[in-house]
């Protein structure tokens, strides 16, 4: 279906009135609104800005900061937890046996061990690491802020043309709400992430966002395009803003991403090799990330791969064992993809979750229940985690901050998540102080408290 509309509209928090997108039905979607796909970059040019882009593997559920990245040989039995701490490539630091190939390569990241906000709840950890700002919990859990990804690209737009600038893969996601705290909130539903959706592990994976529908050709799709065109020329003389023009390149983004090949080529895992996707891990995280990388490269800005299973409030071990490995063969498998292909200092990953798990292992029982439901396990914890930063022309190969001996809070340098944002803006390019107009017409700043991490800078 192609919809060619005519009426006004007064969408924007701007209150301009602006005419309505042209919305091309896609395969898969029926009528799939242009703005949910698209960032009208037109609003934000800005000359030399950088072209760097983002990688966020999100580990949805929280996982435990002693079996990953901030392991405490030196504490009791019942808080070190069930594996060894092993060395790295770099000296004087450790991380979880769990993590051979990642510890091959810690001059390719850098490991930040004292990022807190002190809550214990799924869903206030992860508006507090994704937007920026705490404000729900379990009982409230709408998304109140926009996604700090949202943010950025409606100021950058995709890097290339013809590329959506915010994906998600397979789908965004933050405690079971979709898109959750990925959502662009009061900036609109264009700044939701772009999702491909299916398992990019399947052999037959494809986006079917990406295709026209049944009996839409490109010559077709060309006319019907110049028929809007001609439509566009009747109001013209009446608009002397400049919408006409923003829209024209916004309308010509919407064709390049429909009728050329750069973004079904960067979605086509098929032209990987066997071994590059082995590396990676044959799974549907591995190639999640595969595809994240692709879609960078290609020109996408931002893409989040979810990564969910983390909530291990009991059979500890089992859980453990079936996600980290998986997790480290597509860290390493990225990480060292970038290096080769020379895209280290243009790619930024980050690697984290809602929060941690608490230091000490529990019997079993469900956050405190006498019942036990299974092996011991560990609980919510917002006092401490663990975040992995690499690539994005930031400093690798170090420790910032530390927690306590037990693991407990932060003993150096705490940083909470407006410190992250900062430094990830600054990688991106993004003004940390741009405001935009909440539901209530409210000017709000981009993000309201922390600074760039020096140490990474």
């Amino acid at each position: 279906m192609f919809r060619l509309p005519l009426e006004r509209n007064r969408r924007y928090c701007d209150g301009l009135s602006r005419r309505s997108f042209v919305q091309l039905g896609l395969a898969g979607m029926g009528a799939l609104g242009l703005g949910d796909i698209l960032r009208l970059k037109a609003q934000a040019a800005t000359p030399q800005k950088p072209d760097t882009s983002l990688i966020l593997i999100w580990l949805d559920g929280g996982p435990s900061q002693h079996d990953t990245y901030d392991p405490k040989p030196e504490a009791p039995a019942e808080y070190r937890g069930i594996w060894r701490h092993i060395p790295t490539n770099v000296s004087g630091i450790e991380i979880s046996e769990m993590f051979p190939q990642q510890a091959k390569i810690a001059h390719l990241y850098s490991l930040i061990r004292s990022m807190h906000h002190d809550s214990g709840d799924h869903f206030t950890g992860g508006h507090w690491m994704l937007t920026g700002r705490g404000g729900v919990s379990g009982g409230m859990n709408a998304q109140k802020y926009p996604f700090f990804g949202s943010v950025a690209t409606r100021v950058t737009g995709a890097r290339v043309t013809g590329m959506p600038a915010l994906v998600g893969v397979p789908y965004a996601m933050s405690i079971g709400l979709r898109p959750g705290y990925f959502g662009g909130n009061y900036l609109g539903g264009e700044y939701n992430p772009f999702e491909t959706e299916g398992d990019p592990n399947n052999d037959k994976f494809q986006v079917k966002n990406l295709g026209l529908s049944g009996g839409l050709t490109v010559d077709r799709l060309g006319d019907r395009r110049s028929l809007n065109e001609h439509f566009d020329g009747l109001c013209r003389e009446v608009d002397r803003t400049g919408l006409a023009q923003a829209m024209d390149q916004f309308d010509q983004q919407a064709f390049d991403l429909v009728t050329g090949s750069q973004a079904r080529d960067a979605f086509d895992l098929s032209q990987e090799s066997v071994e590059v996707r082995e590396k990676y891990g044959r799974n549907s995280w591995g190639q999640s990330v595969l595809l994240a990388r692709r879609l960078v490269e290609a020109g996408s800005t931002i893409v989040t791969c979810h990564f969910g299973g983390w909530d291990s409030h009991w059979d500890h071990q089992q859980t453990m064992e079936r996600h980290l490995p998986k997790v480290d063969s597509a860290v390493y498998g990225l990480l060292t993809d970038l290096e080769e292909r020379g895209l280290m200092d243009k790619v930024t990953v980050v690697v984290c979750g809602e929060f941690g798990r608490t230091p000490r292992m529990n019997d079993g029982g469900n956050g405190g229940a006498p019942m036990s439901k299974g092996t011991p396990g560990r609980d919510h914890w917002g006092n401490a985690l663990s975040v992995l930063i690499a690539g994005g022309g930031l400093k690798m190969g170090q420790v910032v901050g530390a927690t306590n001996r037990l693991g407990e809070h932060p003993a150096e340098r705490p940083l909470r998540p407006g410190d992250l944002h900062h430094t990830l803006f600054k990688v991106l390019g993004v003004d940390p102080h741009v405001t935009f107009l909440n539901h209530s017409g409210r000017p709000v700043p981009a993000i309201d408290h922390g600074e760039v991490i020096t140490e990474l800078v």
